[in-house]
């Protein structure tokens, strides 16, 4: 029977359920050694997870942007170009993409690079900027950049096609009626369309923030001391197996349920001024 309006089954027992689980977790850190040493040991792999996903996010996003004007362009080179990679990118795992980065793509460049500072070399012998060019070691080059560039390159496909869409969303009128004020295509993308489609694409992007952070976990193939990796490294020296994957799910649990939260918020706050 309901009393008072109250409907108990319109209750979120979905996050009571999270919050009762949250201080039992909390409960166990406290009183029970093996969870607190685990606790206190993966702490640092949360402050690598959210370094490399923040910087890998900025450069996916610069790139997503840039890739997703160049789909809306009507130059064919600029697009066709721009769909190859959105295209190529998206169709291949994100694991395999970290491992081709780092182990494949990265020591090519190097070599490219070897190759630009040899010849500078013989072109100016006393130059120590080529010297060091020629010098570069693939080893020079710490596995969290290598993973940091992967992921930037994996997202930004997919950051692509959100600026695409947003972009797209935005009704032909206005781009004909910036031209009319006398804009240029640039002018009409950056002071009226661009404004309105980041606007439009900011939750999708909070969301694609969220899967890139429990996709840094792949960055364990690289030895990157990470959240995940740091999980492997003490469950490998102390056999606590239960304890020390409690500890990094609900690690990971905590920050994608904060980061969700505020996506939500983000979905509202546009719906309501819209």
């Amino acid at each position: 029977m309901i009393k008072d309006g109250v409907d108990p089954s319109k209750w979120p027992w979905w996050a009571i359920t999270l919050v009762l689980v949250g201080i039992a977790f909390a409960y166990a850190v406290i009183v029970n050694p093996k969870y607190n040493d685990a606790f206190i040991y993966l702490l640092g792999g949360v402050a690598v997870t959210l370094r490399v996903t923040i910087s890998a996010y900025v450069l996916a996003t610069i790139i997503g942007l840039l890739v997703g004007l160049a789909r809306v362009s009507k130059n064919p080179i600029i697009y066709n170009a721009a769909t190859l990679y959105v295209e190529v990118i998206r169709g291949i795992p994100m694991i395999v993409l970290i491992l081709y980065f780092a182990y494949a793509f990265i020591p090519i460049v190097v070599e490219g690079i070897h190759g630009i500072g040899n010849l500078g070399l013989a072109l100016l012998p006393a130059s120590g900027f080529f010297y060091g060019v020629a010098n570069l070691s693939i080893r020079s080059i710490p596995a969290e950049v290598r993973g940091i560039l992967a992921l930037a390159v994996g997202y930004g496909a997919f950051e692509a096609e959100v600026f695409r869409a947003g972009i797209q969303s935005i009704g032909k009128g206005q781009m004909e009626a910036a031209k009319s004020l006398g804009m240029t295509y640039l002018q009409s993308m950056r002071y009226v369309i661009l404004p309105q489609a980041i606007r439009r694409v900011l939750p999708p992007l909070g969301n694609d923030f969220i899967a890139m952070l429990k996709d840094s976990a792949l960055l364990t193939v690289l030895a990157i001391n990470e959240l995940t990796q740091l999980s492997r490294l003490r469950r490998a020296s102390t056999f606590q197996i239960i304890e020390v994957f409690n500890v990094v799910a609900f690690m990971y649990l905590s920050m994608t349920l904060v980061l969700s939260a505020g996506v939500r918020w983000l979905e509202k706050r546009m719906k309501i001024e819209e």
